[in-house]
């Protein structure tokens, strides 16, 4: 099973800005997505794309915030944090599938990384 490693979790105060960074999927992946994991709640999305970014989609509570991307050249999975909030905290993870119905969905993903922990001070 592929391996994902995410990186550029941090301690940020609110307002600031974060990018995250994911190494290790396939090129036959064309499904990525970045998921979050607050301490006492459920799993939710925060953004996908696959087909090379020719679709990008957002959870509401990002958009216009956040935003994913990926460089090809370098087989990075990026997300770019803006404006963030403390209700932003939590375990960020990247996710990858070979294909996807649906770019927010977690059970169409079968890699994971371990996560990287952003925490928004207010």
């Amino acid at each position: 099973q592929v391996r994902l490693v995410e990186s550029g979790g941090g301690l940020v105060e609110s307002g600031g800005s974060l990018r995250l960074s994911c190494v290790g999927y396939g090129r036959t992946d064309d499904c990525l997505a970045w998921f979050r994991q607050a301490p006492e709640k459920e799993r939710e999305a925060v953004a996908g794309l696959n087909y090379g970014g020719v679709r990008k989609d957002y959870s509401d509570s990002v958009k216009g915030r956040f935003a994913i991307s990926q460089d090809d050249s370098k087989g990075t999975l990026y997300l770019t944090m803006r404006f963030l909030k403390p209700e932003d905290t939590g375990l960020y993870y990247c996710a990858a599938a070979r294909w996807c119905r649906d770019t927010l969905d977690a059970a169409q993903y079968r890699s994971w990384g371990q996560g990287t922990q952003v925490t928004v001070s207010s």
